[in-house]
């Protein structure tokens, strides 16, 4: 008896639309980490000097407000998806 289910190769089907709007979020979503990471960078060396401190925690601020754009893009993204009848499923590699 031949065991079939691991002979058969797995085939996903994701349309064109699916794929320019994956591409979109993710592109969005690795700017908004970069300017996460520009912001906190950039304010940690200012609170090294007093005469800049206050420059730093905007930065620091802005970096947390980014922070919780984060999981609003992602959202964002499932919405969009589901919209345009995306078939494949989501996975734990979501940014």
């Amino acid at each position: 008896m031949t065991d079939r289910s691991t002979s058969q190769p797995l085939t996903l089907h994701i349309g064109h639309e699916e794929l320019v709007i994956r591409g979109r979020y993710e592109v969005l979503s690795i700017i908004n980490d970069i300017l996460i990471a520009v912001w906190f960078t950039i304010g940690s060396v200012l609170f090294f000097f007093t005469s800049t401190t206050v420059v730093g925690t905007w930065l620091f601020l802005i970096g947390s407000i980014q922070l919780l754009i984060r999981p609003v893009i992602r959202l964002t993204r499932r919405i969009h998806l589901v919209r345009v009848g995306a078939r494949s499923a989501e996975t734990a590699r979501d940014f």
